[in-house]
């Protein structure tokens, strides 16, 4: 069941990246037609349990997409932006949700793509079965989530599972691996978010200074530092400069 679950989850993110990457007019949408009848036969209801356990482990794959990818990095950094520049609730969080998750598209485009070679379609044509095609899916995405985990966290999680010291990335389960590579993201993001703060923070301390060696107590040195904040990121390319940097972070 387990095997099957990841495989599902898989052939979900797989999906959604190809639907994504189709012409309009080459992306039909499917027909879906559910119905549940009566039955005195044990093993339909036995696949009909199965089939609704699967489909609540649906619900889980924005969870697995956000966890298991770029997505975690990217949409803390432009957090950090929109705080550092000081502009309350601009961009939208739907926007920066939005953009955050077409990076991580962008970003995840070679693994998933890789999964569909190596797993997806030989799975699809019957070459391997299901326990195979979990194995040889989970490959890229290990390779991925190393490439970007601490050797400290690593160390922690595979210390606390009370494992033996693996030998190489595929001998290190994914239970073990993610929360490693989890906090390693949000550490990673938190760097870069300090580095993009500083710029900001400083023309804030300038301006306050200003307005109190003036005699200007009364007025907020936010709405003074505003606009020369967005002035700089204006001036400077910002969103290019940012997204460069985080899409570059994972190469």
């Amino acid at each position: 069941m387990a095997v099957r679950v990841k495989l599902l989850v898989l052939l979900v993110l797989v999906a959604v990246i190809n639907f994504i990457s189709l012409p309009v007019e080459a992306a039909p949408l499917p027909g879906v037609d559910l119905t549940i009848q009566p039955t005195d036969q044990p093993e339909e209801v036995v696949g009909t349990v199965k089939l609704l356990l699967l489909l609540t482990v649906l619900s889980l794959v924005p969870a697995f997409l956000m966890m298991l990818t770029s997505f975690t990095r990217i949409v803390v950094v432009l957090s950090f932006l929109r705080q550092g520049l000081g502009t309350q609730q601009t961009p939208p969080n739907q926007v920066l949700i939005g953009l955050a998750l077409f990076l991580t598209v962008f970003i995840m485009a070679p693994v998933y793509n890789e999964i569909n070679e190596r797993a997806v379609q030989p799975f699809l044509n019957n070459e391997i079965n299901q326990q195979q095609a979990a194995e040889r899916a989970a490959e890229p995405l290990k390779e991925f989530m190393a490439k970007q985990t601490r050797e400290k966290d690593l160390a922690l999680f595979v210390s606390l599972s009370g494992m033996d010291r693996p030998k190489n990335i595929s001998d290190v389960p994914l239970t073990t691996l993610v929360p490693a590579f989890i906090i390693s993201e949000l550490k990673t993001a938190f760097l870069i978010g300090f580095l993009l703060y500083v710029p900001f923070l400083v023309i804030d301390m300038v301006i306050a200074s200003t307005l109190m060696s003036m005699g200007m107590f009364m007025l907020p040195p936010v709405m003074i530092s505003l606009p020369f904040k967005l002035l700089l990121f204006v001036m400077v390319d910002g969103w290019y400069l940012v997204v460069k940097s985080l899409v570059e972070s994972f190469r």
